[in-house]
């Protein structure tokens, strides 16, 4: 029986009982062990918000006086299971028919199965719900399939890379680390052998990728993990320093509530602004993100993060000079 199965099963049980129910009986009714029972019911209580009271010894029951109020959600999963499985049907919807579409149809009828169990049996008007792909790049499908199945296979790469800054074009050869879907892009962590270092690409920017016969050589997940995630943005690095941004009142009941980074630090001020600090290696995405607040932004440190802002400021005034 699975869990949601089993979480509809016990709260039939314990609606009808008049009496607690025993764990050992439970057990047997549910079809499984003791600690998932537990589980179940703590579940059942603490995050859909069931009226169950009782204790291991005396068995469980539901309050009466909650009970007859109290009824499963319509929909009990969280915003980000919800997310993710409307994300991937969507994925699916619009692979376009191809093998990949037939060889994961059972997967796409798992999705559709998962949501209607979890509306309690309705339909649930998934059409109602969008996840919108925002600012997706086009890729050369047969690069993404070599890159793809490098990291899989864990093989070395060959690839030539178009840098997006300096519209530069190298040959690189790379021990592919992580595979990386980022703001609805995909991106590739490797280890690069000519520059002995660790570099992430843009798999759009990818193109005559060829996958080698070679061993990809693998790096440490904490070697990965400082590197790659422990400063802001996609390409972070090792992280150089913090930035510290101030955010007017108005954009602070936004800034507030948003994750820029595992390690940020915020504070509402007493005129109401918000400070957010953030480690940082490479200013651009960073600079991005803050240029995207206009007015309602302002770096105050580092000074030389600060000048570039002045900089690219200063540049899009001069657009509208002419």
């Amino acid at each position: 029986m699975e869990r949601i199965e089993r979480i509809h099963a016990l709260h039939r049980i314990l609606s009808a009982a008049r009496y607690p129910v025993t764990v050992q009986r439970l057990q047997e009714d549910l079809e499984c062990s003791r600690a998932t029972v537990y589980r179940d019911l703590a579940y059942l209580r603490d995050y859909l918000m069931a009226p169950v009271i009782g204790n291991g010894e005396a068995g469980f029951r539901y309050d009466h006086n909650d009970a007859q109020r109290f009824e499963l959600p319509g929909l009990w999963l969280s915003s980000e299971e919800l997310h993710a499985l409307l994300a991937a049907q969507q994925l699916l919807m619009r692979s376009g028919g191809g093998m990949l579409s037939n060889a994961l149809a059972p997967l796409q009828q798992r999705i559709e199965k998962l949501l209607d169990e979890h509306a309690g049996g309705r339909r649930l008007p998934v059409e109602r719900v969008r996840v919108v792909p925002h600012r997706t790049r086009r890729l050369d499908e047969t690069a993404f399939r070599a890159v793809a199945t490098a990291v899989l296979d864990r093989k070395q790469l060959s690839f030539e890379y178009r840098a997006r800054s300096t519209d530069e074009k190298t040959r690189r050869m790379v021990s592919p680390q992580r595979l990386t879907h980022y703001r609805d892009n995909w991106y590739l962590d490797a280890w690069d052998h000519d520059r002995d270092a660790l570099r992430s690409f843009s798999v759009d920017r990818i193109s005559a990728a060829k996958v080698l016969e070679d061993a990809a050589i693998d790096r440490a997940d904490e070697e990965l993990d400082q590197h790659l995630a422990s400063s802001y943005g996609i390409f972070s690095g090792t992280p150089k320093g913090w930035a510290t941004i101030l955010f007017s009142a108005k954009a602070a009941r936004w800034v507030a509530d948003e994750h820029w980074h595992s390690q940020q630090q915020g504070r509402y001020l007493p005129d109401g602004r918000y400070e957010l600090k953030v480690p940082y290696s490479a200013g651009r995405e960073l600079l991005m993100d803050v240029m995207h607040y206009g007015s309602d932004a302002e770096i105050v440190e580092p000074a030389s993060l600060r000048e570039q802002a002045r900089s690219l400021l200063g540049l899009a005034l001069s657009n509208y000079d002419r």
